[in-house]
Parts: C-alpha cells; sequence; structure tokens
C-alpha cells in the first residue's frame, strides 16, 4: 500500500515539474520577445524623433493605411505625384500589398507614422514564436533561446529597422509558420499563414515556390539517403501544390492585379541583361545559363550580399535543403541589373529571407549534427549558439551601430532645427516637404516630396544642409530653392540648411 502511494505521487511530481518547466519556457520566451520588440520599437521611434526617417517610404505607408482607416483604396499622393502616377494613385498599384489594411485600426487609436513602427516592431519580434519551436524540436530549448536571439540580432532585421516601415515586417512571422507549423504537421495552419504571405507582395508566390521545392525534398531526417520514389505522398502533393499556386499568384499579381490598380507592370522590370521581358529572359537564362552566372555576380557587390546572408549563419543553411525556400527570392533579386538597392546588404530587402534562413541554420545544425560523430558527443546547441555570437559580432558594423550615436538618443542642432522647420507649416496644408521631414508633418498636413519638378504646393519645406533624396547634388537643390524664390514663393523661415518658403494666390507672378 505503502509502495502504491509512493509510485503514485512519483507520478504526480513528473507532470508538476514538467508543468514548471513549461511555465519557465513561456515566462522566458513571452520576456524574449517583449525585449526583442522594446529594442525594435525604440531604435525606430528614435530614428523618427532625429529625423533619420523619410517620406520615401514612411509616408508613402503612412499615406495608405490612413486611406485604409478611412474605407478607401490605399492612396499614397507622395508616391502618386512623384512618380507620375497622379495623387489618387493607389499603392495596389506600385505592390499588392493588401495585408496592410490588417493595421488599419490601430490608426483609429493612434494616426500617425509612430503607429506603423510599433507594429513592426511587434510583428518583427513575434516572429521569435516559431523560431523557438522549430529550434526546440530539434535542438532542445537553450538552442532554440539561441536562434531566436540570433534572429532579434541579425543584421537583415537591423537594416529593415533602418529603412522606417515596409510591408516586409510581415513576412518573417509568416514565414516562420509556415515553415514551422508544416514540420509540427499542422499542414492546415501552414496553408493559412502560406496565403496570408501572398497577400504581402506581389513576388512572395516565389517564396512559396521555394518552399515547394523543400516539400519535394522531404524524406524525413535521413535526407537525402533516402530514395525519392520513397517521399511521403502527401509530401509531394503539397510541394507541388506549393510550387504551382506561388508561381500563378506570381504571376497574376506582378502581371495582372498591379495593372488593374493603374499601375505599370513593367515598372519594376530588372532584367534588360537577359531579354525586354519574362519569356525572352528565361530563355536566354536556359540556352545560355553562363550568362545568368555572370549577371548574378554583376556587380561584386551581389556577391558580397549573398556572402553576408550565409556567413554569420557560418553556412549551416547551405547543410539544410529548408535553404531553397528563400532561393527564389533571393535570385530574383540578384539576377536584377537595374536597381541596384536590391543587391545590397542595406535596406529591407534581406528580411524578407531571415527567418527562413535561421531555421534552415537550425536544420543544417541538425543533420551535421546527426552525420559528424564529433558533434554528436558535443552540447546540442553549440552550433546554434555560436550563430548567436557570430551575429553580435555583425552588430557594429551594420545599422545597430547607431545605437551608440548620441545624436539618435538627444536632438542635435539639426534634429532642432527640422522640428522647428516643421512646426512652421499650418495644420491641414498642402506641402512640398524634404524627404527627411515629411513624416513629421504626415499626421497632420497634405505631404508631398520635395523634388525637382514643381508642384504648386503653397507650402514647401526645403533642406540645403547636404545631399537628400532625390536630387543629385547639394548644389541642385540650393537651385530649386532659388527657383521658387524667383517664382513667387517668399522665404518665412531658414536655420541649420531647412529652408521653408510660402506662397499665397497674391505672391504669384503674373502672366
Amino acid at each position: 500500500m505503502a509502495e502504491a502511494v509512493a509510485d503514485e505521487e512519483r507520478a504526480e511530481r513528473v507532470p508538476a515539474g514538467r508543468w514548471e518547466r513549461s511555465g519557465r519556457r513561456r515566462t522566458a520566451l513571452a520576456a524574449m520577445i517583449t525585449l526583442s520588440a522594446a529594442l525594435f520599437a525604440a531604435y525606430s521611434l528614435m530614428r523618427l524623433r532625429a529625423f533619420r526617417t523619410g517620406s520615401y517610404d514612411l509616408v508613402i505607408f503612412d499615406q495608405a493605411v490612413r486611406s485604409y482607416s478611412r474605407f478607401e483604396l490605399p492612396v499614397a499622393m507622395v508616391k502618386g505625384v512623384h512618380n507620375g502616377f497622379g495623387p489618387g494613385f493607389s499603392i495596389l498599384g506600385d505592390h499588392f500589398s493588401p495585408i496592410l489594411a490588417l493595421l488599419a485600426p490601430l490608426y483609429w487609436i493612434h494616426d500617425g507614422p509612430a503607429t506603423l513602427l510599433l507594429a513592426q516592431a511587434v510583428l518583427l519580434a513575434l516572429a521569435i514564436v516559431p523560431i523557438w519551436r522549430f529550434t526546440e524540436r530539434r535542438l532542445g530549448a537553450s538552442a532554440a533561446y539561441c536562434a531566436a536571439g540570433a534572429y532579434a540580432l541579425s543584421w537583415p532585421v537591423a537594416e529593415a529597422l533602418a529603412f522606417d516601415f515596409h510591408e516586409a515586417a510581415f513576412v518573417p512571422l509568416l514565414s516562420a509558420l509556415t515553415v514551422e507549423r508544416y514540420d509540427a504537421g499542422r499542414r492546415g495552419q501552414a496553408a493559412v499563414a502560406a496565403f496570408l504571405l501572398l497577400l504581402v507582395k506581389e513576388d512572395m508566390g516565389l517564396l512559396l515556390a521555394g518552399f515547394g521545392l523543400y516539400l519535394l525534398t522531404r524524406g524525413g531526417h535521413g535526407w537525402p539517403r533516402r530514395p525519392r520514389e520513397l517521399l511521403p505522398r502527401g509530401d509531394r502533393r503539397a510541394g507541388l501544390a506549393y510550387i504551382v499556386v506561388g508561381l500563378v499568384a506570381t504571376w497574376v499579381c506582378s502581371r495582372m492585379v498591379i495593372a488593374a490598380f493603374g499601375g505599370d507592370k513593367d515598372y519594376y522590370w530588372a532584367y534588360g541583361s537577359l531579354g525586354p521581358d519574362l519569356p525572352h529572359a528565361a530563355v536566354h537564362a536556359l540556352t545560355h545559363p553562363w550568362d545568368a552566372v555572370a549577371v548574378l555576380g554583376t556587380p561584386p557587390q551581389k556577391v558580397l550580399t549573398m556572402a553576408l546572408v550565409v556567413l554569420p549563419l557560418l553556412l549551416l543553411p547551405l547543410a539544410s535543403p529548408l535553404t531553397l525556400t528563400a532561393l527564389p527570392l533571393l535570385t530574383e533579386r540578384m539576377l536584377n541589373s537595374r536597381f541596384s538597392n536590391w543587391w545590397e546588404p542595406h535596406y529591407h530587402y534581406n528580411a524578407f529571407i531571415i527567418a527562413v534562413l535561421i531555421l534552415g541554420a537550425v536544420d543544417g545544425a541538425t543533420r551535421l549534427r546527426g552525420k559528424v560523430s564529433a558533434l554528436k558527443r558535443r552540447p546540442s546547441a553549440l552550433p546554434v549558439a555560436a550563430v548567436l555570437v557570430a551575429m553580435v559580432v555583425c552588430v557594429p558594423f551594420f545599422a545597430y551601430r547607431h545605437l551608440a550615436d548620441p545624436a539618435l538618443w538627444a536632438p542635435n542642432e539639426r534634429a532642432r532645427a527640422a522640428s522647428a522647420a516643421a512646426a512652421t507649416i499650418p495644420d491641414g496644408a498642402l506641402v512640398e516637404a524634404a524627404n527627411g521631414v515629411g513624416p513629421a508633418l504626415t499626421a497632420r498636413a497634405r505631404v508631398l516630396l520635395w523634388d525637382e519638378r514643381a508642384r504648386g504646393a503653397p507650402w514647401v519645406v526645403a533642406y540645403v544642409g547636404r545631399l537628400e533624396f532625390p536630387f543629385p547634388s547639394v548644389a541642385v537643390q540650393r537651385r530649386r530653392v532659388e527657383e521658387l524664390a524667383a517664382g513667387g514663393y517668399r522665404e518665412v523661415f531658414r536655420r541649420d540648411g531647412y529652408v521653408v518658403l510660402h506662397r499665397t494666390s497674391r505672391d504669384r507672378p503674373r502672366p
């Protein structure tokens, strides 16, 4: 009897211990998500306060989401006017990103670009959950914390935060959920996440196609030793479905939907070195593959960016077929020969693939550990811990290094001058604003981008202190101010390079 009672007590204690460990893990995971979101939000909001954000692209998204919040099409006047589409241009004609409508209710709480930056911080931080779960199943909780930390400190996330707000904020979470839920056997949930990815951007179907390629390689943990014909039939069907749906969705959204919303379906065609359109480029790449290889390495900056994508991950993604998921998106960017920002390590483009590559590194570490006897005797978290260390080493070389800049924490003279210039613009006014000033005005004024063409707005906030997008030189910026003065604008403010000009109907020169 006593033995039976003792056995019963032990049986009760084991689940209690497991529940306690599970509770501690949930608490630690929640703390990691909270701290990451706080880091992302603080960095973004400090950049906004220090006038380091830009109308391109923060005001574009602010105007679009504000339109959604009013149950209208996502019109971004600043984009439409500057790029010649007109003031009523919907950004669905630029990029197919209807998922941005999910942010509209947040504007009922607070109407302004800070809302977008906070939402982005939370979305990016939430990707930690599927990354942690995927890693914990393979290598344990310690490795899972390391993988989540490596993602949070990764340079692609930092660079995305340093380029204001973009639809890319949704991708780490949704892409990681697609992979992790499928890996957990929750294929319906994975399909829902994959569908939502298609609403993020017109080329997200390429990510799904890459995931389909990965599924065609799945043969259990013994891959690639398992014969292809023995692959699970469900994986084969799912893989083919993801490939077909992804490619069809990319074509339909890029060639038909964008044009239906008033955009130019060839606006982002960037593969002229291979052909004037997709059919010619595809035939050229297939019949002259070395030409395509040459484009992938020209200019050499492309090679550097591709190396930077995998080197901090200690090349571990190269050991995993899961990396096939990111390959089509990366290839899309690197075959481009027109837009240099696509192949740079800066901006937000690498945030589209970082979560998948982190998962690929985890999977690669798992596979190598199973094959290399020396690794079997070491702690399972060691390879992923090394990835975390590598990401920490990269921090001073990318956007997070700006956190050490005192001007980010306390406004300097330039930021104070920019704030004073913005304060001269009355609420509700139509204003052509220098790129760096637009975000400070967009919540209370109708903002256009100050550029080389006269837009006729009654207010202009110019900047001649240093080079400002989209001008080619400071000299051109100064000449533009002189042209405005000659056209009847009166200077009402000048300080530290910022110039505010105003013109009423009476100030316009008579013909």
